[in-house]
């Protein structure tokens, strides 16, 4: 039976969500990867524990995560069952809805049915009475607002969820959303969307100056871009990387010369800072006020401590800010 560390609380810092009551660790561990079918339980155990002892206490999923679909909440609910029960009010645990989950009308995009129905799946699949954090996954355009936030709003009153959170959203949607949210008294709370130094969307789309406006927290996934902002490419792209093993999420044109020529750059910065790349594009993110937590993936225990440096330097020059931005805009 696995045991916490009694000194998990030491060193981690904890962001408040914008103006609410809740914080997040400021490195959160995502399960999008390596938590499926495909991944190795006894590494997952590793990943899970070194987390929690080392005073991560959220740990993201969505209810396609896999692969197959459903199987990283599966394995997630190995893992609480069998270790994380007696920490369940330590825990933030998040799960989304919005993307392809089921065949048929019923298992995308926005609509109450959806929703209501795959958040169902997601706590049985993880034994749980509730999550800390449901999210609607992504903008449905054909969905009406008021639809998708009324079903948000039927989970928070059921039960299901102590907050809701809102994921790949722009300034503008937002912003209705909120307003639709706060009107019915749900606990909106975050944002989660794609941050780091080479993906300014966020800046361009409205969404980070709008999370600033109504004081909700932002997590940043792929905070290291799918790994170009560490060392892995530096000299290339490796054999065992994850454009060699699947090249779903990233892409030739991701990885070019021009590109792996600016990596070389910031690593430069990060060098002189005393930082790997991994930890000065961390950092870079953390010190945006607006910015609560980032959302690491990690496929070895040795990743997560050294991710965790990161919040140890979060303190820039306005001349680094300036470098950086010419070398990755």
């Amino acid at each position: 039976m696995y045991n916490a560390s009694e000194k998990r609380y030491e060193k981690m810092k904890y962001n408040r969500c914008g103006n609410s009551g809740l914080k997040l660790p400021t490195v959160s561990l995502g399960l999008w990867h390596n938590f499926g079918d495909t991944g190795v339980y006894s590494n997952m155990e590793q990943l899970i524990f070194t987390s929690f002892d080392n005073g991560i206490t959220h740990f993201d999923l969505a209810n396609n995560y896999g692969p197959k679909y459903g199987s990283a909440e599966s394995n997630f609910g190995k893992l609480f069952k069998e270790h994380l029960k007696p920490y369940r009010d330590e825990l933030i645990i998040s799960t989304k809805a919005g993307y392809d989950m089921w065949a048929g009308p019923y298992g995308d995009w926005g609509s109450r049915k959806y929703l209501i129905a795959s958040l169902d799946q997601s706590l049985q699949r993880m034994g749980l009475d509730y999550v800390d954090i449901f999210y609607h996954h992504r903008m449905d355009p054909e969905t009406p607002l008021e639809e998708t936030c009324g079903a948000l709003e039927q989970i928070v009153r059921s039960g299901k969820a102590l907050y809701v959170g809102l994921s790949n959203y722009d300034g503008p949607t937002l912003e209705k959303a909120c307003a639709i949210l706060t009107d019915r008294h749900v606990p909106f709370v975050i944002n989660q969307n794609r941050y780091n130094i080479l993906d300014r969307a966020v800046e361009e789309n409205g969404l980070l100056d709008m999370t600033r406006k109504l004081g909700k927290g932002l997590i940043t996934f792929s905070p290291l871009a799918q790994g170009r902002l560490s060392d892995r490419y530096l000299n290339g792209i490796p054999e065992d990387s994850r454009l060699k093993k699947d090249g779903r999420f990233l892409k030739e044109d991701m990885v070019s010369e021009d590109i792996l020529s600016r990596i070389r750059k910031l690593n430069d910065i990060a060098k002189r800072r005393g930082q790997t790349l991994a930890e000065m594009a961390l950092a870079w993110l953390l010190a945006h006020d607006a910015v609560t937590s980032v959302l690491i993936g990690a496929s070895k225990p040795s990743q997560i401590l050294d991710n965790m440096k990161a919040s140890e330097n979060t303190d820039f020059s306005q001349e680094e800010l300036d470098e950086i931005d010419r070398i990755a805009i």
